[in-house]
This record gives C-alpha cells, structure tokens and sequence, in this order.
C-alpha cells in the first residue's frame, strides 16, 4: 500500500468507503446513503487509486474486504468520529444563541450612534455579549478582529458582503451660547467671519468647501484637531462652529443646526460582515438589529 500525500488526499471518500465496508455491497450502500451505485464505486476506485491498493474483491452478491481494508477500517471510522464531531461543533455554533459578537466602527459612530443601539440589544439579547471596537482603520474587519464593521465607505473586498443602511447628513452647527457671543450665521458666506472648527493634517473640510466654490484656507479655522471626539466636544463646548454628523445634535444639549442651504454631501453608511459568517444565528442576530436600528437613528 502506498502511502498518500495528504495534501491531495480526498478525505470525503473515506465516508463511502466505509458504507460499502458495512453494507457488504455497493447497492446496500447506496440505499444506506442515498446516492447512486455508480458514485460510490468511483468513490471506492478513486480511493484505491490514491492508497496504490485494492480494497474490495468483487463477487456475484457483493465485494469483500481487502486485507488492506480492514487494516485502515479503524483510522477511517475515527476520521468518520471526527467529521461528526466537526459537523455538530459547526452546527452548534452556527445555532448558538448566547455568546460574543464583536463590532467595529469609527471614533464617532461607537461614541454616539451605537451606544443606545446597543443598550437596546442587551434588552432584547441578554445572552449576547458585545465587544465595541472604537476605531477608523478599515482593515479590522478584514483581519479578523471583529465580526461586523459600521463604516463610512463601502468594504471593496469580494470576502465581505456589504449593505447600505442610509446616509448620514453632515451640517453646520454651533452651541448657542458661541451665536449669543457671535451672531448666527445668514449666509454660507458669513463662516468666513466666524471663528470655525477644523481639522489639523485632514483637508477634507477644505476640499469640500473648495468644490462648493468657497475656497476657505486653513486660516480660517481657529481651532484644528484630527481628533474626532475632541473635535466634537468643541462644538459642544461652545468653541465656534463645526462640521458634524446631524445625529451628534441629539447628545449635545444648546447646540444647534445652522445654514440649511449649505449642500454639504452626506455620508454614506454600510453594514458589513464576513461573507462565511453570516451564517453563524448569534452574528446574523446583530447583524439584523443593526440592520433595522441604524437607520432610524441617523435622521
């Protein structure tokens, strides 16, 4: 008997390997797995071919065990045990309905969309233990470091699979005592007279008002971060006007939304998971929460 390469090694003809070995025939084995007669004698074929042996001789009721059959029947029947158990461990965590679900967002979305969201989860799921990942790398999800990503641009990769929740409006806004110091705003052209909040080394705000056809200067910011929650507690705290996610607004008493006419594009908002695990019912269970919660609370 030859010894095979276990990298080319089809486990999967073991199992009809060993329902010829206990039916004693090729048809009894057949009825006993519901297949065909001729596929579980390639099975078998294809199985001798790669151990360099024969493990049945043919006769006129039946086939016959080799000796190099039942030399292998007790490996086969313990790789048979494995499988089973493989299948019921999968089969098991695929039902599970308690354990940990761990979900990756940015800064911004874990400090003031999720948090509610998830309080609400934990009522209807106190079985379900969830692990907030506060972050704006995009790779996480890839790596595996967490089981569903809330992002802000769609996952390109073809091993994630990504649904559009809805759009996240981002508008002017500023604490109502900065307006009783400074005046409120009438025009999108009177922020550059107001002391405006904006980021450091990111020049996003800058290029979003260059293609409105405001092209402010990093001047015009007297307050920079790159920080995303600092930059927040900034506009919360009064320091001048920002540029924010309108959800914030609900968290950040005395602030207040400013210059509707300023077409400043939305945020898109994704919910993504791994394309082989959205299977498991404790993943799809947050997943569909997410799914249904989100959206509301982005108005």
């Amino acid at each position: 008997m030859s010894t095979p390469d276990p990298n080319r090694f089809d486990w999967a003809l073991v199992r009809s390997f060993l329902a010829v070995l206990d039916a004693g025939s090729l048809m009894g084995a057949a009825r006993r797995l519901n297949a065909q007669q001729p596929t579980l004698s390639r099975h078998v074929a294809e199985l001798e071919a790669q151990l360099g042996t024969p493990l049945f001789e043919r006769t006129g009721r039946g086939v016959t065990p080799t000796a190099a059959a039942l030399a292998i029947a007790d490996a086969a029947r313990q790789m048979e045990a494995g499988a089973l158990t493989l299948s019921r461990s999968l089969t098991t965590a695929r039902n599970a309905e308690t354990g940990t679900v761990r979900i990756t967002t940015s800064e911004v979305a874990a400090t003031w969309l999720l948090p509610p969201l998830l309080a609400q989860l934990q009522a209807q799921e106190p079985g379900i233990a969830i692990e907030l990942v506060a972050s704006n790398q995009l790779t996480n999800l890839l790596r595996r470091e967490a089981d569903i990503a809330v992002r802000m641009v769609r996952p390109a990769q073809a091993s994630l699979v990504a649904r559009k929740l809805g759009e996240i409006p981002i508008i002017a806004a500023a604490h109502r005592d900065y307006l009783a110091r400074f005046g409120t705003p009438k025009r999108p052209e009177d922020l550059a007279g107001h002391r405006l909040i904006g980021f450091d080394r990111d020049d996003g705000i800058l290029k979003g008002f260059a293609q409105m056809g405001m092209p402010l200067t990093r001047e015009h910011f007297a307050l920079r971060t790159d920080a995303q929650i600092a930059y927040g507690q900034l506009v919360a705290a009064g320091a001048g006007i920002g540029f924010v996610a309108q959800y914030n607004l609900r968290h950040w008493p005395g602030v207040l939304a400013l210059l509707p006419q300023l077409a400043i594009p939305p945020l898109p908002c994704w919910l993504a998971v791994h394309r082989e695990i959205r299977a498991s019912r404790l993943v799809r269970r947050v997943y569909d929460f997410l799914a249904e919660a989100i959206p509301p609370a982005l108005a």
